[in-house]
């Protein structure tokens, strides 16, 4: 882990927004309206998606990917202005939360600042052409790391926005050296010493193809010497299995713990059900009663949770990052208080360095997890498909309360009995 990572961030929530999309009029200032919402559902980090203008060259759709990004040291005007977002930071800080933004330094546009300034700075064949290193991302060009002035440039850039923002979200950082980003996080600590780390890290899969094409590409071991948190993406190929029934209850929890016994003892994961660049969940999962499951299963698996916009109200719309595509909003809808309670429990209940067990049952894909500290367990027993039935926990016999909403569970012959809907109960240890 990077040296200074905070263990408590196993207790953090993060929002992630779209600027375009999240409200009608699309601005830093509409934003504005909706953060003592935001805050209310427990979140404590505000990750927002690129802020930066858009290139125009070979657009993917009307608006454009914000993530083929013509300048990396200015907001898109389309937003706001750069008043406009400092003063939206501000705001994030007056309620208590941090912001963090994207960095996405794997590449730009395709009429970027930096193409156009620094041709050196890009890849280019011999006869002249530049490159693009994965041919399907056909609106960007990739950023050349043999050069070590862009290093210095890219460097400079962070140190600028480390004194506005809380921290960065770093786009496909497998395939930015790891000693770049070790390096930046040194010089972004001279300018804010706490400074928060998310790398989009990737599937396996993704980095044995890039590594085939002969490219360097860094795995979650290698991303956590510069890194406080990595993607969950190293199972979330395992996570569509079990959805699919091609693996069982058993060895889904069996690879789930293997984390535990892969990355450092303070290893922290994002744990999330959807993003930008995933189905939402309730397109996966049809029954609205699994996907409170789940929920509640991502909250109390080791690591920071994500919201991503419209999740709170179950959303089955994905927004296009390439248009304007506004979320669907319903705010009344009863997820957005279930994410509430589940934020108040892992706050409150829920020790950063408690030891983690995960059991799966194959007759009833019950799951039963157990967060065990010096004086204190969570036990949970969570339905993800819906089923009824007994599964044996390791409590002693007796009546408990639910902390989901308030009602008895009795324990007889070591066994709860699970009507589909989330258990999560705690006792002291004495």
């Amino acid at each position: 882990m990077a040296s200074n990572t905070d263990i408590e961030l196993r207790k953090g929530i993060i929002y992630s927004a779209f600027i375009r999309n999240h409200t009608k009029e699309g601005t830093f200032r509409s934003f504005e309206k909706d953060l003592d919402r935001i805050k209310a559902l427990g979140t404590d980090i505000i990750w927002l998606l690129p802020i930066h203008p858009i290139g125009e060259k070979t657009r993917k759709g009307k608006e454009g990917s914000p993530y083929a990004i013509s300048d990396f040291r200015t907001v898109n005007p389309e937003f706001g202005t750069f008043k406009d977002f400092s003063h939206l930071v501000d705001e994030i800080h007056n309620r208590g939360m941090k912001c963090i933004i994207d960095v996405v330094y794997n590449h730009t546009s395709k009429d970027s600042v930096l193409l156009k300034e620094h041709p050196e700075f890009f890849h280019w064949d011999d006869k002249g052409d530049i490159i693009t290193m994965i041919p399907e991302w056909d609106d960007i060009v990739d950023l050349n790391y043999e050069n070590k002035e862009l290093w210095e440039y890219l460097f400079t850039t962070l140190e600028q926005w480390a004194g506005i923002v809380d921290g960065f979200r770093c786009d496909v950082a497998p395939k930015v050296p790891i000693d770049f980003w070790i390096q930046a996080r040194k010089r972004v600590e001279g300018i804010n010493p706490s400074a928060f780390w998310l790398a989009e890290s990737a599937d396996p899969l993704f980095v044995k193809q890039i590594r085939n094409y002969g490219q360097p590409c860094s795995s979650d071991s290698e991303l956590y010497q510069a890194f406080d948190i990595c993607y969950d993406y190293d199972i979330r190929g395992i996570f569509m299995e079990y959805l699919e029934g091609r693996l069982n209850a058993s060895i889904y929890a069996r690879l789930l713990m293997m984390q535990e016994g892969t990355y450092p003892e303070n290893y922290i994961k994002l744990r999330f059900l959807e993003n930008h660049d995933q189905p939402r969940i309730s397109e996966l999962i049809k029954n609205e009663s699994n996907v409170y499951n789940w929920t509640a299963f991502m909250y109390l698996l080791n690591g920071s949770v994500l919201i991503y916009e419209g999740q709170e109200c179950m959303s089955n719309h994905r927004p296009s990052i390439f248009d304007k595509d506004d979320i669907e909003w319903n705010h009344n809808h009863a997820m957005n208080q279930f994410l509430i309670k589940m934020g108040n429990i892992k706050k409150e209940n829920i020790s950063t360095g408690a030891i983690l067990n995960l059991y799966g049952d194959d007759d009833s894909d019950i799951f039963v997890i157990e967060q065990k500290s010096k004086d204190r367990k969570l036990t949970a027993v969570l339905s993800l498909k819906g089923k009824d039935g007994y599964v044996k926990v390791s409590l002693p016999n007796g009546i408990y309360k639910n902390l989901i909403d308030g009602q008895i569970v009795k324990v007889e012959y070591n066994k709860i009995y699970c009507q589909g809907l989330p258990i999560i109960i705690t006792e002291k240890i004495l």
